[in-house]
């Protein structure tokens, strides 16, 4: 088969994964390919996630490599066996750009989540009309048929949580997206409303950090901090005006996990914030 043109972040992840062992081992990249009967070039797309691996060839690069870590190696494997199609995301492969796909693919494979949002909602509990406001305010603004894609992608997004087996997740909101109206007063106090129920959610623990708060850092910043099968497989997604950026560093990953603590030490506990959420609802 020919390279893929646009490997998943997840596909990517892999091929990081599999450069970082044989870069600790020391191996070069012909050395490897040797080893597992291919060639430098096809390596190098194996690498990259632009070529697919069987789990056989891991194991064999994994032995080479004189990696032991079982846990680690069990969890590449799990991704080499998946394939494109088999998960909901995928109808929308080709109508929407990839990175939400992405984001779809990183909630859906992720043990734990964290997130901390400043100025919106967090994707994962949006309203259609929260989502559909937030969406159609875009430069150039969307057409129709993807707006609706859009919006049902998102909302979709939240079927995690009805999993027999739903991921745990924190959630921190600062009371100024708590405060706007994106799509004007009805629409943001539906969206309040289903944050209180989202509040219930058994594997939801969602906090707010108060305006009244005075020491709130500067540089604080919307994230999502997903935990993976193994902490190597850890990842932080971030919002940016031109879509989101995935790290998944060391050094990135511990700068985020402190900044994630640090937000939670501001917020209010979960019956304080349902409190300034019925208030805040009240307002609208």
């Amino acid at each position: 088969m020919p390279p893929r043109d646009v490997p998943t972040a997840r596909e990517a992840r892999l091929g990081a994964e599999l450069r970082k062992l044989r870069e600790r081992a020391g191996k070069a990249a012909h050395e490897a390919a040797a080893h597992i009967g291919t060639d430098r070039a096809k390596m190098s797309n194996i690498e990259s996630g632009r070529r697919g691996i069987s789990e056989e060839r891991i194991r064999r690069l994994a032995d080479f490599y004189l990696c032991d870590d079982e846990p680690l190696i069990d969890a590449l494997c799990a991704i080499a066996r998946e394939h494109r199609g088999q998960h909901w995301w995928e109808r929308y492969r080709g109508i929407l750009a990839p990175g939400s796909l992405d984001m779809s693919e990183l909630e859906h494979h992720a043990r734990r989540l964290s997130t901390v949002h400043m100025l919106l909602v967090p994707g994962l509990f949006q309203t259609p009309g929260y989502a559909r406001a937030i969406f159609g305010s875009a430069i150039p603004r969307p057409r129709d048929e993807e707006l609706d894609a859009r919006v049902e992608h998102r909302v979709s997004r939240a079927q995690i949580f009805r999993r027999p087996d739903p991921p745990p997740c924190e959630v921190i909101i600062h009371e100024a997206a708590l405060r706007m109206r994106y799509g004007g007063r009805s629409v943001a106090r539906a969206q309040l409303e289903h944050l209180l129920d989202v509040a219930d959610w058994p594997s939801v623990t969602l906090r707010a950090i108060p305006f009244a708060l005075e020491d709130v850092p500067g540089h604080a910043q919307s994230m999502l901090y997903a935990e993976g099968p193994v902490p190597q497989l850890d990842t932080v997604q971030l919002d940016t005006p031109f879509g989101g950026a995935f790290l998944h560093t060391e050094p990135e990953l511990k700068k985020y996990r402190r900044l994630f603590v640090t937000s939670s030490h501001l917020a209010l506990d979960a019956e304080d914030s349902r409190q300034l959420i019925r208030y805040i609802a009240r307002e609208m």
